[in-house]
């Protein structure tokens, strides 16, 4: 059987595929290029590496909080006995406070999983971690037997006083109501300093575990933790997604994350996180399917900034 028409084939075709290649015309060895690309850059890594080194921040603990800012630790446990904290405002995954989730438009997308991750700031942060205590606070038994009012009531007048005492410190707090809270936060910052509090919100149960969810909510809750961040210009306002610590660059194809965070309506959304999520989404699609999409397909075409790299090949065309 013989082929009718060979003149489909894409090299037969009038198109520029086709086309003998008209440019200038030099000898190119792969392997030497290759082998000096490799040791021209190697030697630069290793060379820019020992010159400037490599960002090395020691990690953040609650020992470290507890020992740096104790007064901040224990304003941010008062709070979390009294679920003030952002953290018992969040909503979904750790809670289901009405009206907390981010929304675009009526779709709730923050509750669509619902709350996966429960966390109860008074009994998880605080009241859990001391009843793991050899001898734990007698308080303990005062804070559990108290209703849920009286709880609101010693917490706030608490974190009341730390706020007006000299340098928010908890030894220098006036006289007041405030139930078994002083005891209850003060016992945490001196489990947090001898370091067992890292370990004990550790979750899991297994040996080696990678589980940083409570720590970290417990230090974003507090101003140690956000004051480090904005120090290595990490906060959102700072085009933090893209950046790493000290002054060392970071992620850079994160650009558009944290330009999106930069501009309104974004900048100013209480919905921002879903808004940019939603965003990004939209544009991914559209790359995705940029080949199918009639209009969007046909740029490259419009705008021949092909021709300009390939100004040699097109010059006598």
């Amino acid at each position: 059987m013989t082929r009718k028409n060979s003149s489909t084939s894409w090299r037969k075709a009038d198109n520029v595929a086709s086309r003998p290649w008209a440019g200038s015309v030099r000898e190119y060895d792969l392997l030497k290029e290759l082998t000096i690309g490799v040791v021209v850059v190697g030697l630069l890594v290793l060379g820019i590496s020992a010159f400037f080194g490599s960002p090395d921040e020691p990690s953040v603990s609650l020992k470290g909080w507890a020992t740096a800012a104790p007064s901040d630790f224990v304003a941010t446990a008062a709070k979390e006995l009294g679920g003030t904290s952002d953290t018992a405002g969040y909503g979904p995954p750790y809670n289901s406070t009405p009206d907390a989730s981010q929304k675009i438009g009526p779709v709730d997308l923050q509750s669509l999983s619902g709350v996966r991750l429960p966390v109860d700031t008074a009994n998880d942060l605080v009241i859990a971690p001391l009843e793991t205590l050899p001898s734990p606070p007698a308080a303990i038994a005062d804070w559990t037997a108290a209703t849920d009012q009286q709880r609101a009531d010693w917490t706030a007048a608490y974190s009341d006083a730390l706020s007006a005492a000299p340098d928010n410190d908890p030894a220098k707090v006036a006289d007041g109501d405030y139930g078994p809270v002083p005891a209850l936060t003060g016992a945490l910052l001196e489990m947090a300093r001898q370091g067992n509090l890292d370990g004990v919100l550790k979750v899991g149960g297994n040996f080696y575990n990678m589980d940083y969810t409570r720590s970290l909510l417990f230090l974003g809750d507090g101003s140690y933790f956000p004051d480090l961040a904005a120090s290595q210009h990490l906060t959102g306002d700072q085009w933090g997604v893209m950046n790493e610590t000290g002054d060392t660059p970071g992620q850079s194809w994160l650009w558009l994350f944290s330009l999106l965070y930069q501009v309104e309506p974004f900048k100013s959304s209480p919905n921002a996180d879903a808004l940019v999520v939603v965003t990004m989404l939209v544009l991914t699609a559209l790359l995705t399917l940029l080949p199918f999409i009639p209009g969007l397909r046909s740029l490259p075409r419009k705008i021949p900034l092909h021709r300009l790299i390939w100004r040699d090949y097109y010059r006598n065309r």
